[in-house]
């Protein structure tokens, strides 16, 4: 239990060593919260499409259920990957490589952790590599 207020009022700083215990914890936390968040908006998810299954009689109200529904999956899908990708980062922080590029080997940074939590490559990496994706796109 003091573990938890003192991660609850802890906030990582560039200033102290990078990803020690207090600053792993503080990021499981984090990562465990948003993905149970992600699941409860899973079920309530499935829980609406199984209650608007119903057939509806007038052509365009079925077809606008049917857009919705197909909105609904695409986003539960999207959900399905940011799981997968939320649990890969738990695993990261297990195995001791969270919060360091994957291309470089340097940290990625406490504020772009705190922002984007799944990261796996540093700022600069991550521009080299949509620079790379957009060449190939226009091509």
């Amino acid at each position: 239990m003091a573990d938890e207020i003192r991660i609850a009022d802890y906030f990582p700083d560039d200033k102290e060593p990078f990803m020690n215990d207090r600053m792993r914890a503080y990021f499981r936390d984090k990562l465990v919260k948003w993905r149970a968040d992600l699941l409860r908006e899973s079920r309530e998810t499935i829980d609406h499409l199984q209650r608007e299954s119903s057939n509806h009689p007038d052509v365009a109200d079925r077809a606008s259920s049917e857009s919705d529904r197909s909105i609904e999956l695409r986003a539960r899908d999207r959900q399905r990957k940011l799981i997968n990708k939320i649990d890969s980062a738990l695993r990261r922080i297990d195995d001791g490589t969270y919060g360091y590029c994957e291309e470089t080997g340097d940290p990625i940074g406490v504020k772009r952790l705190d922002a984007r939590p799944i990261a796996t490559l540093s700022l600069e990496a991550q521009e080299r590599h949509e620079r790379r994706e957009k060449v190939y796109r226009d091509d």
